[in-house]
């Protein structure tokens, strides 16, 4: 349970460590990049939905994504090659450095979230993928589909299809095709260990980067913030009923953001997020944590963030 009073959160990182070249705040994500090749990522307690960051920090949210990322990366890294070094800090992982391919691999397995408002408009075909008749919201589709989108520094990601991936030279072919054996290859694994521990795994997002010549997995996998999860029990009765699912994802945050009037358009005001909403948000986080890992989540202390991963990653560096 998160205390009365809300802990601390750490809304943006400003390390000091020796051999930074360069500094990127993304909308989650801090990102250190060392003259030695290695990176060192930070994940904040920001949080985002409709590429907008919203005011408010969450409690532990950056600790969750660090932890469940590391653990799924490391649960797959036999199957596909992945970024990852080292975890200094419960909030920080350390890799390779990768020229970043501007393309987020969206593989989605049931019809949910923007697949479903596509379908429900009409659109038959996303992405170049096609999407059978005859569907309900959150029906299962025969077999995985991709559904890519751009990769942008700033602003909207945007939907775009294998053609125009290859017309624009974001890849080459060979690298296509193994992001998509990658991805499909992940979303198997991920699929598999979210049934284990009575869960779906809905739909999810995949970035890959170039290192010495070869495609690997860069960012996080499997969390919150890139995954759907929903709860496997009682997902075919509510299905046949016609009920909303039971899910652990970020979805609540947008579609509490909707309710309230706001879906990242120009002139629209982001809702105001009281203690109560951002301590329910901070309990799922730590909830989908305890369920796909298995784990008891352990509370980093939260007094000052910013000394405790200074100090655990400037020990790591020296080695």
């Amino acid at each position: 349970m998160i205390p009365m009073t809300l802990p601390a959160t750490l809304t943006r990182s400003e390390l000091k460590l020796p051999g930074v070249t360069k500094v990127y705040h993304g909308k989650v994500r801090d990102v250190y990049t060392l003259a030695d090749g290695r990176l060192v990522m930070v994940a904040s307690d920001r949080i985002s939905a409709f590429d907008v960051i919203l005011p408010r920090g969450i409690p532990h949210k950056g600790q969750v994504l660090s932890q469940v990322s590391w653990h799924m990366l490391q649960a797959t890294a036999a199957k596909v090659p992945n970024w990852t070094i080292a975890m200094p800090d419960p909030q920080v992982i350390v890799g390779h450095a990768c020229d970043p391919v501007k393309v987020e691999m969206v593989v989605r397995g049931y019809l949910s979230g923007h697949a479903w408002r596509q379908y429900k408009a009409g659109h038959r075909v996303l992405c170049g993928a096609a999407m059978p008749d005859g569907l309900r919201e959150n029906d299962r589709f025969p077999e995985p589909i991709i559904t890519p989108s751009t990769k942008a520094d700033e602003g909207h990601d945007e939907d775009i299809t294998p053609d125009e991936i290859l017309a624009r030279g974001l890849c080459t072919p060979q690298e296509w095709a193994t992001m998509k054996q990658y991805a499909l290859t992940l979303f198997a694994e991920g699929t598999r260990i979210a049934k284990e521990r009575g869960l779906i795994l809905v739909d999810t997002k995949y970035e890959f980067g170039r290192r010495d010549g070869e495609i690997i997995v860069i960012d996080e996998i499997h969390t919150p913030d890139s995954s759907r999860y929903f709860h496997l029990e009682g997902y075919a009765e509510r299905q046949e009923r016609g009920e909303a699912q039971k899910q652990l994802s970020k979805e609540f945050v947008r579609e509490w953001l909707m309710a309230n009037g706001f879906m990242g358009k120009e002139g629209q005001a982001v809702p105001h997020m009281n203690d109560a909403f951002v301590r329910t948000v901070s309990e799922r986080y730590i909830e989908l944590y305890e369920t796909i890992t298995g784990q008891r989540f352990v509370p980093a202390d939260t007094n000052d963030i910013t000394g405790r991963i200074q100090r655990a990653v400037e020990g790591y560096l020296k080695g």
